[in-house]
């Protein structure tokens, strides 16, 4: 008897909170179905929102990982909105307040575990907002040349010369310096060489200067500089300095080689001499092939 009493009142207390529960339902039920709307209608506005930040971007020329990224978190701002308001709209406050709480230690714990990767997804926002850096351009970077033709949320990817692609990991570009050839639509190109210690050098720097300005043009206040170093051990060194359009590593070789054809031709012309390194051999001393002793006898 005492078992079936307990029996008896435990299914009366399950129907009674069935009921419970059920009354809850249903006096809630315009809230849940009115949350589920708003969610709902939260997504689709975060899937155009994105389409509208993309179009905004490719008018103003942006590039395709600005793009991507401002897309991806537009949607995750709006769609967190929308959560966020459904649950106030099934007076779940109690439950946001959990769920910030619990999301931020669960966020604590996974930048912690994956604080390398983080920082290359932090590195790769950064590098795509970068006007120092875009897709196209020609860097030089943590002893890697070439063509930037990739930028996202983990690396850069770098076609070099000789057609291979490199990877670089975000962080390691913001935390090293890059030189950019591309930003700069010109830039100074220099040349060392020497002449002969016999040679005359008003006229060497004359000759070289005029045969770099009938190749390379100097615009407003662009020149060719010309400058002598130093003493070498067998020339007298110079430096000649001059502008040139240039925006990646190849139109540097490429002008260089141009002035060194220039210069040699020129000094040809002119019979000035490029010295190279000559060594003496000084054979004063006279040495006897034969030993002390048979010298005595």
């Amino acid at each position: 008897m005492f078992k079936d009493f307990n029996l008896n009142e435990s299914i009366k207390g399950l129907w009674d909170k069935m009921a419970t529960w059920l009354d809850s339902l249903i006096l809630n039920l315009p809230n849940f179905l009115l949350a589920i709307v708003v969610f709902i209608l939260f997504m689709f506005i975060a899937k155009y929102a994105a389409k509208l930040v993309d179009k905004l971007l490719k008018r103003k020329g942006s590039q395709d990982s600005i793009r991507q990224i401002s897309m991806k978190v537009v949607k995750v701002l709006i769609v967190l909105l929308g959560f966020f308001i459904a649950l106030g709209l099934l007076n779940l406050d109690k439950v946001l307040t959990s769920v910030l709480a619990g999301a931020g230690v669960v966020g604590l714990a996974i930048g912690l575990a994956l604080q390398g990767t983080l920082s290359n997804t932090f590195s790769g926002v950064i590098l795509s907002f970068l006007p120092e850096l875009q897709i196209g351009d020609w860097v030089v970077t943590n002893g890697y040349s070439g063509e930037v033709v990739e930028i996202n949320l983990r690396n850069i990817v770098v076609k070099e010369s000789d057609n291979n692609y490199v990877m670089i990991p975000n962080s390691k570009i913001v935390e090293e310096p890059f030189k950019n050839f591309t930003r700069t639509a010109r830039s100074r190109v220099m040349v060392n060489c020497g002449v002969s210690y016999k040679s005359n050098l008003e006229m060497v720097q004359k000759i070289t200067t005029e045969s770099l300005e009938a190749i390379f043009p100097q615009r407003g206040n662009e020149e060719v500089e010309f400058m002598y170093e130093e003493f070498g051990d067998s020339s007298i060194n110079f430096v000649v300095r001059f502008w040139t359009d240039v925006t990646r590593n190849r139109d540097v070789l490429m002008a260089r080689s141009k002035a060194i054809l220039a210069i040699k031709k020129a000094f040809d012309k002119n019979g000035v001499n490029i010295p190279f390194p000559i060594r003496t051999i000084d054979f004063t001393n006279k040495l006897s092939i034969n030993s002390p002793e048979k010298e005595k006898e």
